[in-house]
């Protein structure tokens, strides 16, 4: 007994079960007054006037009008009600998607939309504890790296007078890589760790940090005067990592950097140089962590993950970078708003 009254339990909380007993009580509901109907506008005598027949015919297409109103009033808060579920669900997917990891679905009932969102909250759950984790983990690491990173480089400084100036040379290109690299993973981290915002951002003279970038690289500048608000050293970090792009990849080509106006709430960034260019395939691709385009070589240093950070750079400040379309050399732009 017991089983068979939790078997029909579940079953009357179907969800499919709910939409047959509300399709068949609008066809009863339907059924009923066509009934009634028939028997209150039958078919007209023989010798009726015309304009009995046409009253006839008008009230018949008005019960019409009834039924199909009575049909749709008591489809409707089912519909509704399944749709709104949906759509709180389809909300809470896509937050979730971009990001926002700690984002949750409300539990409404005990149908199979109700046993999806409980699974969404369980997966979603269990994927955020495994991201924190791993960031956890790459940036303790990280941060471990920078002990036996100092007594290489202290060790090196100590066999200097021993070894060759090519092998010197190689030992502080090694040391310099990896501790870019320890740097680039930490600051990654520490973005990821923040948020999808700056927490305190202030007022920041760009033209003044890129000019001055471009002074120690030697790239061309044409700039106007474009203040923003946001981190001060994130975006020095940003523009270097461009700069130190374009000259490791430009085959010793001029760099061209321009600053101007993209409208009136945003700016753009263009940062081109003459070099081989990048495929159009892999436009998108550059900027993701640790990726080369076929071909590049990695005597050329960086550790792959400049570009990768620029782009979080550029969306921590609600803008994106993107590598733009060329016939030759390539062309990286970043679009920023304005300082408000």
């Amino acid at each position: 007994m017991r089983d068979a009254a939790r078997r029909s339990g579940v079953l009357g909380r179907r969800l499919y079960l709910r939409f047959y007993l509300a399709l068949l009580a609008s066809l009863l509901a339907a059924a009923i007054l066509f009934g009634l109907a028939h028997l209150r506008f039958g078919p007209p005598r023989t010798g009726v006037a015309t304009g009995g027949v046409h009253m006839h015919a008008m009230g018949f297409v008005a019960l019409l009008v009834v039924i199909a109103l009575v049909v749709a009033a008591g489809a409707y808060p089912v519909v509704r009600r399944l749709t709104g579920r949906l759509e709180r669900l389809q909300r809470s997917v896509e937050a979730w998607g971009e990001g926002q990891f700690a984002t949750r679905v409300a539990v409404e009932g005990e149908d199979e939309v109700a046993r999806l969102a409980a699974s969404f909250n369980h997966s979603a759950a269990r994927i955020e504890a495994l991201v924190a984790a791993q960031k956890s983990l790459l940036a303790n690491a990280s941060h471990e790296l920078r002990s036996p990173l100092a007594r290489i480089r202290m060790v090196a400084e100590l066999m200097a007078g021993q070894a060759t100036p090519s092998m010197q040379a190689e030992l502080r290109r090694n040391v310099a890589e990896l501790d870019q690299l320890i740097d680039e993973i930490l600051l990654a981290s520490r973005l990821d760790a923040v948020g999808a915002a700056i927490p305190h951002p202030e007022e920041v003279d760009l033209t003044g940090i890129v000019a001055e970038e471009c002074a120690r690289v030697g790239a061309a500048l044409d700039a106007g005067m474009v203040d923003v608000r946001g981190d001060a050293k994130l975006l020095r970090r940003m523009v270097r990592n461009l700069l130190e792009n374009a000259v490791r990849y430009g085959a010793g080509s001029p760099v061209d950097v321009r600053l101007a106006e993209a409208g009136e709430a945003a700016f753009r960034l263009d940062v081109c140089d003459g070099g081989p260019g990048i495929p159009g395939p892999e436009r998108e691709r550059i900027f993701e962590p640790f990726y080369r385009i076929a071909g590049a070589s990695e005597a050329a240093g960086g550790v792959g993950l400049g570009l990768s950070l620029v782009r979080q750079i550029a969306r921590h400040h609600g803008g994106d970078v993107q590598c733009m379309p060329r016939e030759a050399g390539s062309c990286l732009r970043v679009t920023l708003p304005r300082a408000r």
